[in-house]
């Protein structure tokens, strides 16, 4: 199976010389179409910062991240963000949302920034407001909505563009036990019954459990790499083996 994403050798610096600060160090991985990923870590291991590489929020210092075979690193900036924007959808624990808009306009959002017809983004937004289960909400405004309806609303933004790859960081970070539960859910409905690949940020080791594969970061470095069936496991003393291709990604 050709991979949605690969990653190799990358490495990202903040800082220049005496401050610099290496937060992720030669990570190399690939991420098959259709998986459930999450990227576990403590604060300050990195995690956060691959999934800004991965999504093109940012760029390497080095080290290629490569979408669908094309390596975004060679992308100018227009060409990047219609990458972005036509293969991605984003779900934040911050819902970042205008409070004022109502929950249509939220959602249309991205179909604007693609210069879709208006009639078509509605369409297309209500549809996606359907799927997530706020049909009878789309013209609030957000500012009326509970924490769990405005992670909805987010989640339907973040499908509007019918996205190949789903990333949520910490989507149940500001959400109660229960509203977490319905949200998740949502989330693994559109990973199993769609097809999209999901990519969670996470320091919850349940629903990293949730997920087909989990990821350990610590201290910039991938030091674990585990699968439903089994687990690769990386340390100074322990080599990846050509069955379990850890370098290459989990198979």
């Amino acid at each position: 199976m050709k991979p949605v994403i690969e990653v190799k050798n990358l490495v990202k610096t903040y800082g220049k010389h005496g401050s610099a600060f290496t937060a992720l160090k030669n990570i190399n991985l690939t991420i098959d179409s259709g998986e459930s990923v999450a990227i576990v870590g403590k604060s300050g291991s990195g995690k956060s910062t691959l999934m800004h590489l991965l999504a093109l929020l940012d760029r390497p210092t080095k080290g290629s991240v490569a979408i669908d075979g094309v390596d975004s690193t060679k992308l100018r900036a227009r060409k990047l963000n219609r990458l972005r924007n036509q293969s991605f959808g984003f779900v934040f624990q911050q819902f970042f949302m205008n409070p004022n808009d109502t929950v249509l306009a939220n959602v249309t959002l991205p179909l604007k920034i693609a210069g879709k017809r208006r009639k078509e983004r509605h369409e297309l937004a209500e549809k996606a407001i359907k799927t997530v289960g706020l049909s009878e909400r789309s013209k609030f405004k957000a500012n009326n909505l509970s924490g769990g309806q405005k992670q909805r609303v987010c989640i339907a933004r973040a499908i509007v563009n019918n996205p190949k790859i789903l990333f949520a960081d910490e989507p149940t970070g500001n959400l109660d036990s229960t509203t977490g539960e319905k949200v998740i859910k949502l989330l693994f409905d559109l990973n199993k019954k769609k097809g999209v690949t999901l990519i969670i940020v996470t320091h919850d080791e349940d629903l990293a459990k949730l997920c087909d594969r989990q990821i350990r970061i610590l201290d910039g470095k991938i030091v674990e790499d585990t699968k439903n069936k089994g687990m690769t496991k990386i340390n100074k003393t322990t080599k990846p083996t050509k069955k379990t291709k850890t370098q290459k990604g989990v198979k």
